[in-house]
């Protein structure tokens, strides 16, 4: 029966100590996310299918190229990106879009609409 209480015991405070860390690590995440810039959930959205190509509306949030050239979310513009020689074989994607053989490449989501003409 006195191990039995050990036992019990022992593993009753090591529960509460595991509980307590886990707590601490998801107050830690938590001030992390609130400081960090506004770039996971808030950019990781998609174009709406309406949009006009190359305007600000137009951008893929979670591959940050164009919504209407993303490759890696419509693959069926694969083809085109292939047809006209614009296509990485090495990394999947087009080479205009490929920041691996291009790192100098700069893909800059087009300005707000309201920012376009201060």
């Amino acid at each position: 029966m006195r191990q039995t209480a050990i036992f019990s015991l022992t593993f009753g405070v090591l529960a509460m100590l595991t509980l307590a860390a886990c707590e601490q690590k998801r107050e830690e995440r938590s001030d992390t996310a609130a400081n960090a810039p506004a770039t996971s959930a808030q950019e990781a959205t998609h174009a709406h299918a309406a949009v006009t190509p190359g305007s600000y509306e137009d951008w893929c949030g979670e591959h940050q190229v164009p919504e209407s050239l993303c490759t890696r979310c419509n693959p069926t513009l694969v083809a085109a990106f292939k047809a006209t020689g614009d296509w990485c074989n090495e990394h999947g994607l087009p080479e205009s879009q490929c920041l691996i053989c291009n790192p100098d490449l700069k893909i800059e989501r087009p300005p707000k609409p309201s920012q376009a003409n201060p």
